[in-house]
C-alpha cells in the first residue's frame, strides 16, 4: 500500500454495449475508456482535460462505482475496489463523493437546502437527527453559505450558490476524495473564481483530494497540481501542472493550449486541430489522434503508441516524442 496516493488506476476500461434490432442484440461496443492508468497524490487536485466525448466523465463515474468497470484495477488507498464486498463498498461511499456539473438539476426542488445537505448523514447513520442541524450549518459556513439559507428551497438561489450547496452536500460526509465533474462550466466568470478558491481552500485547509474534470485549461492551470490529457478514451500526456503548461510534448496537448483565448486577438493560434473527434465505437487504428495530427506518419496510423515516461514525472503517448 502506497500512503502517498489516494487513488491508483491501472489499465481501466469501460465499454458500453451498442444494441440494435428488434430484440436489442449487441452489435458493437463503445470504448468510452480504453486502458487508462494514473495515480492521484493525497491532498492534491488532479486535472483531467480533453474535448467533449473524450471519456473524462466516464472515468470519474467509474472511479466512484456509478459505472461498473469493464477491465482494469482501481485501488483506493491500496484496496482493489473490485475485491470489496457490498457491505464494504457501502461503508466506503461517504469517503468518495461527486460534485455534479449542472447545479440546477443536481438538487431536488422540493427539498429544503438544509435537508438536502444533511440527508446523506442520516442515510449513512453518521449522526443523529438532533445533531444534524449543527453539522449542516458548520459545513454551510465553510462553503460560504449563511445560516438563513438552511430552510430555503433551491429555486431561491443563484447558480453559484447552488454549486456551493452541491459542494457542501459532498463535504459534510468528510470525504477523502471528491470527483468534481465540470463544476464551474455553467457558472458566470465571477462566480467561477469563488468556486475555484473554495476548492483550493478545501485542499489546503481540509486535505481533500480532488479529481477535477474540465475543458477549461485556464482554470486547470490555476487550480491543479497534476494534469492528464485525454483523447478518445485514452491518456496522451500526463505531467505536473507547471511542466505540462510550460513544455507540452504531445501534438494534441500543444493544439489545446494554442487554442486557449488570449488578450492579444491579433495573434492567431499556431495550430488548430482540424476535424471532429472520431467515433469511439470505431476508433482509428494506430494512434487515435493520427487522423487529425499534422505530424502523423505511417507508423502512427498502424502502431498504437504506449504512454511512456520521457522525463521525470512526464509521460507521453507519441511516436514522435523521444525521452530526454
Amino acid at each position: 500500500m502506497n500512503q502517498d496516493y489516494v487513488i491508483e488506476v491501472d489499465g481501466l476500461k469501460k465499454y458500453f454495449p451498442i444494441r440494435d434490432g428488434l430484440f436489442g442484440q449487441e452489435t458493437g461496443q463503445l470504448r468510452a475508456v480504453d486502458d487508462v492508468s494514473f495515480r492521484i497524490r493525497r491532498g492534491s487536485i488532479f486535472g483531467l482535460v480533453g474535448e467533449s466525448g473524450s471519456g473524462k466523465t466516464t472515468v470519474g463515474r467509474t472511479l466512484l462505482g456509478l459505472y461498473e468497470q469493464t477491465a482494469g484495477h482501481i485501488l483506493w488507498q491500496g484496496q482493489d475496489l473490485q475485491q470489496l464486498t457490498a457491505r464494504q463498498r457501502q461503508a466506503l461511499r461517504p469517503k468518495m463523493q461527486l460534485v455534479f456539473q449542472d447545479p440546477y438539476s443536481a438538487l431536488n426542488p422540493r427539498i429544503r437546502v438544509g435537508d438536502a445537505i444533511g440527508e446523506a448523514m442520516l442515510q449513512h447513520k453518521l449522526c443523529s437527527r438532533a445533531e444534524l442541524r449543527d453539522k449542516v450549518l458548520q459545513v454551510m459556513t465553510i462553503c460560504g453559505l449563511a445560516a438563513q439559507h438552511y430552510d430555503r428551497f433551491p429555486h431561491e438561489f443563484s447558480g453559484g450558490q447552488r454549486q456551493r450547496i452541491g459542494i457542501a452536500r459532498a463535504l459534510i460526509l468528510n470525504p477523502d476524495f471528491i470527483v468534481a465533474d465540470e463544476p464551474i462550466s455553467a457558472l458566470d466568470v465571477s462566480i467561477q473564481a469563488q468556486i475555484i478558491n473554495l476548492f483550493s481552500d478545501l485542499r489546503d485547509d481540509h486535505g481533500v483530494t480532488f479529481l477535477f474534470i474540465s475543458h477549461d485549461l485556464g482554470v486547470v492551470e490555476h487550480l491543479c497540481d497534476d494534469v492528464a490529457v485525454m483523447y478518445l478514451g485514452q491518456l496522451v500526456e500526463t505531467a505536473s501542472r507547471d511542466r505540462l503548461f510550460s513544455q507540452p510534448l504531445h501534438p494534441y496537448t500543444q493544439a489545446l493550449l494554442a487554442a486557449v483565448p488570449t488578450l492579444q486577438p491579433q495573434q492567431k493560434p499556431s495550430q488548430i486541430v482540424q476535424g471532429d473527434i472520431p467515433d469511439p465505437a470505431n476508433p482509428p487504428p494506430g494512434c487515435r489522434f493520427s487522423s487529425r495530427c499534422p505530424l502523423a506518419t505511417a507508423q502512427c496510423r498502424s502502431e498504437a503508441p504506449r504512454l511512456r515516461q520521457v522525463a521525470e514525472g512526464h509521460q507521453v503517448a507519441c511516436h514522435k516524442v523521444m525521452p530526454a
